[in-house]
């Protein structure tokens, strides 16, 4: 038996039981993970919701990170073997594969080694925030020294993974926040620049912050009203990267900025990477080069027992975290 977390119902934090399940065994091209830790991601907080790009069908399992060891492997799994330590890369059913609970079967294809200088729980802290920014910026992007990076949310995994990823490039990084709370950890953290946008106008800081010229790329998860603001402190030409929808409220698009100033807004997802071989070998080359050099490193902000899941949930939507929450198993 192993403890297996399932809702069978969408809703609060509430919705999620700690389950014992019977061990069930890797078909074709899966593996099987004894997990150790589990990194925790606002997508899994909204498919609980059942407001996912997935719908769950119920009882469903949830979770997109785990690292492990490997203990039983299906055929046609590319060389992974039993004993690997590995941690998963988001890029799968979460329904089907999800990864809370003390075992996961996942793709054999969504699972890598992270570099021996990282600790299991900052190993299971890299896939899903370093693809993430990776993809906007590097592989979509073209990030240049030149560059000027807005990015909002950046308390986040992600938005941490983006501040670092820009100041790798040696691209100027420009966070927000909206309460002044965080800002002396996101400037200790790599930030050039910190927008309170609780207290500052954002268009007015960026322009002063980019001598007039604007932010060049935005990295933004959030949508709704602010997709405005964010068109009104880009530069000419400048892309807008759209990657969630945290906002409850409508997103309009912001034509006349876009028309002034030709830019670019486009939704963009982490599956773009992960479901492109060509571009995934890129992204897991330069992620695991930078954490092995340490120009990356995981942000790990508190840590909970497995039976503790729906108060590491409760903890994600309070928005108090400044970095990954990871679970312990």
């Amino acid at each position: 038996m192993s403890k297996i977390i399932r809702f069978h119902e969408t809703g609060g934090a509430d919705v999620l039981k700690v389950e014992d399940l019977a061990l069930t065994e890797p078909g074709e091209g899966e593996v099987r993970l004894k997990v150790e830790a589990i990194g925790l991601n606002r997508a899994e907080v909204m498919f609980r919701e059942g407001q996912y790009l997935e719908n769950p069908e119920l009882p469903s399992r949830l979770g997109y990170e785990a690292s492990g060891m490997v203990d039983a492997v299906g055929s046609s799994t590319n060389g992974v073997q039993i004993g690997d330590r590995v941690s998963t890369i988001p890029g799968f059913s979460m329904g089907k594969y999800g990864v809370y609970g003390e075992s996961a079967i996942v793709p054999a294809y969504a699972v890598a080694s992270y570099p021996d200088n990282l600790t299991v729980v900052e190993g299971t802290a890299i896939w899903m925030q370093y693809l993430t920014a990776y993809g906007a910026l590097i592989e979509f992007g073209r990030l240049k020294k030149e560059d000027s990076v807005l990015i909002t949310a950046s308390s986040s995994s992600v938005g941490l993974a983006a501040i670092q990823i820009t100041k790798a490039a040696g691209a100027l990084a420009i966070a927000t926040t909206r309460s002044g709370d965080k800002k002396q950890f996101l400037l200790d953290t790599g930030a050039d620049h910190v927008v309170v946008t609780d207290e500052q106008n954002l268009a007015e800081a960026v322009m002063t912050l980019t001598s007039g010229n604007g932010a060049t790329i935005i990295f933004d998860p959030v949508g709704g009203p602010l997709l405005e603001k964010l068109a009104n402190a880009a530069a000419v030409g400048a892309t807008i990267f759209e990657y969630g929808a945290l906002s409850p409220e409508p997103t309009p698009f912001p034509l006349f900025s876009s028309l002034a100033k030709g830019l670019t807004v486009r939704g963009y997802t982490l599956f773009e990477i992960t479901q492109n071989p060509e571009a995934l070998v890129r992204g897991k080359s330069y992620i695991y080069d930078g954490l092995q050099s340490e120009a990356l490193k995981p942000i790990i902000d508190r840590t909970f027992p497995l039976d503790a899941i729906a108060d590491a949930h409760r903890y994600m939507e309070s928005n108090q975290q400044k970095g990954k929450i990871v679970v312990i198993v």
